[in-house]
């Protein structure tokens, strides 16, 4: 992915951290499938403004390096860093030859979307495998392949996703507003066959396919209609691989 959509965007993806669907369902679910955390070296790949990187800290993670293409994002992380120090590195560009084989976990969210053609795809995916050590666990949320196609289908979780055909590689325009601020960005939109085959491509087993969870003291609670919606037809996929 190039770092241009994303340069200017840090403090308005810090403050989508906010956002009810983030806090009672999207964290819920990706902390919920990493479990214990605590004796593992995990890489935030596409680490955005930092945020996955924090709470994995403040979860108690042994190391912890955020990856982003984006500089911008990258200075954001710094300077949160430097304000509320947690021991996180952040490195921007590709991924560096110390860290190849350095970690036990990799997350990678809403980071594969951002391949434009399959064979980014895989480089992507390789990259990952690159830096896990043998056995190591690749956590990614991709879009879902059966993503609802109505544009505002999601407009109730605060973002807007419109998929212009379901074909490898098509753009999937997606925005969100948090309070006064706006972001929009294209995406890639993949089907389940590719994901799977570009993930055994860059070495790794079948992927499992996680359901998403809704946190027990979220507001609205875990069995209010507001949910529903989302979880019938999920924008995002939650798929778990171990690096062969």
């Amino acid at each position: 992915m190039t770092g241009s959509q994303f340069d200017e965007l840090g403090q308005v993806y810090e403050e989508s951290s906010g956002m009810t669907f983030r806090q009672g369902l999207e964290f819920p679910t990706v902390l919920g499938h990493l479990g214990d955390i605590g004796s593992q070296d995990i890489l935030d790949f596409g680490c955005g403004s930092g945020v996955y990187s924090r709470l994995l800290a403040r979860r108690g993670a042994r190391r912890i390096v955020g990856l982003d293409a984006s500089e911008g994002m990258v200075d954001h992380c710094r300077r949160r860093e430097e304000d509320e120090p947690l021991g996180v590195e952040y490195v921007a560009g590709t991924l560096p030859e110390r860290l190849h084989g350095a970690f036990d976990t990799v997350l990678g969210v809403y980071v594969l979307p951002h391949a434009e053609t399959y064979d980014a795809l895989v480089a992507m995916c390789g990259t990952v495998a690159a830096a896990l050590r043998p056995g190591g666990r690749f956590l990614t949320l991709p879009i879902h392949p059966d993503v609802h196609p109505d544009p505002d289908h999601y407009a109730r979780y605060g973002f807007r996703l419109d998929v212009s055909a379901r074909e490898d590689g098509a753009p999937v325009d997606f925005g969100f507003t948090v309070g006064e601020h706006s972001a929009r960005f294209t995406a890639r939109y993949w089907t389940a066959a590719s994901l799977e085959g570009a993930l055994r491509d860059a070495g790794f087993d079948a992927p499992r396919w996680r359901a998403h969870q809704v946190c027990e003291t979220a507001e609205p609670g875990p069995a209010d209609d507001f949910w529903a919606r989302y979880l019938t037809t999920p924008h995002a996929a939650v798929l778990d691989a171990r690096k062969a």
